[in-house]
């Protein structure tokens, strides 16, 4: 870590947007399949799918929320067609309020959706560093890979937020967990020579 976050200055040499198309599908920012580690990362809602808790959370009514969890709580870990939870829609529209809400009912942190990508990863991808900061703080796991083999330090890297990849590594997310091909640490070892 001391290495990524030393003295020198490496952030001004970093420049994800200066690669080509092909260099990007080498270090799996951009997979030949178009499920690209940035691009997308909004969920596609259609509200007649979506239950009262789904709605709540994925518009950020904190205080419809609120009513739905002092009423019940059997719900709290419920989810949509695509697997998603309350907690992963919060995430993913930047909602921090209702994710305090969530995760303090002790929500399950670490549900996967369709994809495998935990309401963490979604925080990250989306670049909500609020909503990633409450995650950690009550215990989300930073290692768990989605179906493309991408971890949130992964989506971190690929979309130049150093603050949220800092953040990452200071709750032990693994530099060297390997996507289909390279390791974060790889990457970013990569953009600086480059660079």
């Amino acid at each position: 870590m001391k290495k990524i976050f030393g003295s020198e200055s490496w952030q001004g040499k970093l420049s994800f947007g200066s690669l080509t198309k092909r260099q990007r599908n080498s270090i799996g920012i951009c997979p030949k399949d178009g499920n690209s580690i940035t691009s997308g990362a909004q969920y596609h809602i259609r509200d007649k799918d979506l239950r009262k808790i789904h709605r709540a959370a994925s518009v950020g009514d904190a205080e419809k929320m609120e009513e739905i969890l002092l009423t019940s709580l059997r719900h709290l870990n419920d989810r949509d067609k695509k697997n998603r939870t309350a907690l992963h829609l919060a995430c993913a529209n930047g909602h921090p309020e209702v994710v305090t809400l969530l995760a303090h009912s002790k929500c399950q942190l670490n549900l996967c959706d369709n994809e495998n990508k935990t309401a963490l990863i979604k925080a990250v991808q989306c670049q909500e560093e609020k909503c990633t900061t409450i995650l950690l703080e009550c215990g989300a796991d930073p290692n768990i890979m989605d179906i493309y083999g991408n971890t949130a330090l992964h989506y971190a890297v690929a979309g130049q937020n150093m603050d949220i990849a800092a953040k990452l590594l200071s709750y032990k997310a693994n530099i060297e967990a390997r996507n289909k091909a390279l390791t974060p640490w790889k990457e970013l070892q990569s953009q600086v020579t480059e660079g």
